[in-house]
């Protein structure tokens, strides 16, 4: 493979090599269902879809897991402070997550594991642990001993002597130095019974670094690929999943890729500070698929800061290629919602600047690019009449939008506003508008024509009079 990628743990972009050949190994941290998402938190979904996409492409068999964490203290505190158990608020929230997932065109896991229904593989990655010296109970909790570990830090390039006290539990004084992890934490009084395992030092809840160690293990294997997830997990979060694993005996992930944040205001996007834009608020304001667009088009390890302007601007650039696919399409015959993303006839055609753009370390800006230059070169065979290149153009356009899950002939974009009911029936009220109007022409009606044009595009329905007949689109 040619494919190129940031490897956190490297600090450099190394040639990708899958650890088995024709086959792809994904690990990327889920999200901790506490509420709504917004739209910092499906930005990780978005770019690590986009790198499944591409590695499929490539010809590999991806299994793809993102776990759920369903079970912490802001859970727990939020379900008890709105009177509700804690597990339907986390199932509440997952469904959320999920509906955000979909919205935006995020191809479902190979798997998707809940952090509580993995506590048996919890007990057995710690039993391996505390035999191997590295971990150790006292009182119910376990915790993992970072100064047993040579190599805690090494993700992040930290020196262990630099490291301030790890703040995941108020029962420091029974750690043996203040900077060892919880991997279980012992049930407290007033908790409910539910939120609790037996294990062999008691009942408890794991902690959050010990959950995705093992369900990677258990779905990946010891060793696997690549493990991604948000720059604001790298520490601790990603450095303590990689040291537990490693101290038992596992290989783990082979490449760490992180993506930037999205701002608001300057500042991370995050429900503490109270600056957050929440998915199913944002596309009510504009489509879904313009929401993706926004958010896929940076690079992945760039930060984006979320404002109106810039989402409008997207939006815009978006239409200008739906535009054309759809134009290419009626001319040359293509059905326009046959098929899944990038399913067009014979193999998938990607212009080199495209794929190298990809290779890049998934340069999707610069693949974006490639993608509106291919989009002017198939507006110029449109209007010279040549149907060859149009429909070879728009086979190329399709291909490389289908990597990127944009592709306006996907089922997934064909509704408005994802309604296929409400879709037909805007069909066919603009269709008995413009059978009207073309009846007006017909009887040299120009004023009542163009009326009825000038309604349309008053309700936001441009209208485009073509050697093949009426076309229309949805303007801004």
């Amino acid at each position: 493979m040619s494919l190129r990628l940031y490897d956190t743990a490297a600090r450099a972009v190394r040639d990708f090599v899958p650890l088995r050949p024709g086959k792809a190994s994904v690990y990327v941290c889920g999200l901790t269902v506490q509420g709504p998402p917004h739209v910092g938190h499906v930005r990780a979904a978005l770019a690590f879809d986009v790198l499944r996409r591409w590695l499929t492409a490539q010809g590999l068999d991806v299994t793809y897991v993102r776990n759920v964490t369903d079970i912490d203290d802001k859970i727990l505190t939020k379900a008890e402070a709105n009177g509700v158990p804690w597990w339907a608020w986390a199932y509440e929230f997952e469904r959320a997550c999920t509906r955000a997932y979909d919205v935006l065109g995020v191809l479902p896991p190979t798997y998707e594991p809940r952090a509580t229904g993995h506590v048996p593989e919890m007990v057995e990655l710690m039993q391996r642990l505390i035999e191997r010296g590295h971990a150790y109970a006292v009182d119910g909790d376990v915790y993992f001993d970072v100064r047993s570990f040579p190599e805690y830090g090494a993700l992040t390039g930290q020196m262990l002597g630099d490291l301030q006290p790890a703040a995941d539990t108020e029962t420091d004084e029974r750690k043996r130095d203040p900077r060892d992890f919880a991997l279980w934490k012992a049930a407290k009084p007033g908790e409910p019974e539910t939120a609790s395992w037996p294990t062999p030092w008691g009942r408890g809840r794991p902690g959050w670094h010990l959950e995705c160690s093992a369900m990677a293990g258990k779905y990946l294997g010891a060793e696997f690929d690549i493990h991604g997830g948000g720059l604001d997990l790298r520490f601790p979060h990603h450095e303590n999943e990689q040291a537990q694993s490693r101290a038992a005996g596992d290989g783990f992930a082979q490449y760490w890729l992180h993506n930037g944040w999205v701002t608001l205001g300057g500042e991370k996007m995050s429900k503490s500070l109270g600056n957050t834009a929440l998915v199913d608020e944002v596309v009510r304001r504009v489509r879904p698929v313009e929401l993706r667009y926004y958010l896929v088009t940076p690079h992945y390890r760039s930060m984006i800061e979320f404002t109106d302007s810039a989402l409008e601007e997207a939006a815009a650039a978006y239409r200008r290629i739906e535009s054309f696919v759809k134009r290419a399409g009626e001319r040359v015959g293509i059905d326009g919602v046959a098929g899944r993303a990038g399913d067009t006839a014979g193999a998938p055609v990607f212009c080199a600047d495209f794929s190298n753009a990809l290779d890049d370390d998934l340069g999707t800006p610069a693949a974006i690019a490639a993608v509106h230059e291919t989009v002017r070169e198939g507006n110029t065979a449109l209007a010279d009449g040549n149907d060859a290149a149009v429909a070879g153009t728009l086979r190329s356009v399709r291909a490389m939008l289908g990597v990127l899950g944009l592709d306006p002939l996907d089922p997934q974009w064909a509704a408005v506003g994802g309604d296929e009911k409400l879709s037909r029936a805007a069909d066919g009220l603009v269709a008995l508008a413009l059978e009207q109007r073309q009846a007006a022409r017909a009887r040299k009606d120009f004023a009542a024509a163009d009326a009825i044009r000038d309604q349309l595009a008053s309700l936001g329905v441009s209208v485009e009079d073509t050697p093949q007949g009426p076309r229309w689109e949805l303007t801004s």
